[in-house]
């Protein structure tokens, strides 16, 4: 039932997003970003390009929305373009995609043998929730300058050009206040990802 739910539910924000409600597709960015990044860190390793490629994958969303018609459920759809947008990132820079020879046709089938392989799914829950909080809390405790570059470059969307317009200042200074803001967030999250990394080592 609670599935179902989520189904209906993702069904009227996109046909709300489609009359032009931009506030509609925010509650679904909010509500999946989380789990497109983890999907996408297992094609991309670093950090600051999965925010980018997961950034990409809702733009291109939402741009495609009006295209969507409810015919597969909309995360399947999502997944679908969250896998096509990291592999285009990975081709661009001459990396092979890890696991080309995936079919992602059935991507809540191809989701869910990933979630059988991760093992112990409510510690995997736990790390997620974990990530979670000590992004906010790194982001939170960035000085103004920094906080207001990286909100308005991950969570607005905007680009580069936008930011410098927004804040007064050149692009090359949104760039490496992006740039800082992205290095202080990793240094936080560095001790969890290498505890996550060790910790899988040890369970193979």
């Amino acid at each position: 039932m609670a599935e179902i739910d989520t189904q209906q539910l993702d069904l009227e924000l996109v046909k709300r997003v489609q009359r032009g409600d931009s506030a509609a597709f925010d509650l679904l960015v909010r509500k999946y970003q989380h789990r497109i990044a983890a999907l996408i860190g297992r094609y991309v390793s670093d950090w600051s390009e999965v925010q980018d490629v997961a950034q990409e994958t809702f733009i291109r969303a939402y741009r495609a929305m009006g295209n969507f018609r409810g015919d597969a459920q909309f995360y399947t759809w999502l997944h679908r373009i969250a896998v096509n947008t990291a592999k285009n990132h990975l081709v661009a820079g001459n990396r092979r995609p890890p696991g080309a020879d995936i079919d992602v046709e059935d991507a809540e089938q191809f989701d869910a043998g990933i979630r059988l392989r991760d093992g112990d799914t409510p510690e995997r829950e736990l790390m997620r929730q974990q990530l979670e909080q000590t992004v906010m809390r790194a982001v939170e405790a960035l000085p103004e300058e920094l906080r207001l570059a990286i909100t308005l470059r991950e969570v607005d969307g905007l680009s580069y050009e936008e930011i410098a317009e927004r804040m007064g200042c050149p692009i090359g200074t949104v760039r490496s206040r992006i740039f800082r803001a992205r290095e202080a967030i990793d240094h936080e999250m560095r001790p969890l990802l290498d505890s996550d990394t060790r910790a899988e080592r040890a369970a193979r």
